[in-house]
């Protein structure tokens, strides 16, 4: 399962402001990441065609079933790296920075195995 960055950073995003307001708007991400309305605009116009979520008519965005799939497994990767990373010692803010660079990368059976490793080394 490969999916480009930016859309997995997009649907990670929704996912956790989902998890924190009780709706995600175009606005919410937009100041979450920074990023200008417009450039939200189009990337929810992507998201949308390729069916990984759906906005209602009051602008409300949800993930779909293969969207919510895609960043419940970035947002796994990203929890777990920085975690691995900061129990190594690294600085946090570094290691979620780092975590955030790897989370994209790393193929479904490496991040396994190292999960695998780590978890019988470290309590995470």
């Amino acid at each position: 399962m490969s999916y480009n960055e930016s859309a997995e950073n997009y649907l990670e995003t929704i996912l956790i402001l989902s998890q924190k307001l009780p709706v995600v708007r175009s606005i919410d991400i937009s100041i979450e990441l920074g990023f200008k309305k417009s450039s939200v605009s189009v990337a929810m116009k992507n998201l949308r065609e390729k069916g990984h979520i759906i906005v209602s008519d009051s602008g409300y965005i949800t993930l779909t079933e293969s969207g919510k799939e895609i960043a419940d497994m970035i947002y796994e990767r990203h929890n777990f790296l920085s975690s691995w990373l900061k129990s190594l010692g690294v600085d946090e803010k570094i290691a979620a920075e780092d975590a955030c660079r790897i989370e994209h990368v790393i193929s479904c059976e490496s991040f396994a195995a190292i999960k695998k490793a780590v978890e019988g080394q470290f309590s995470l």
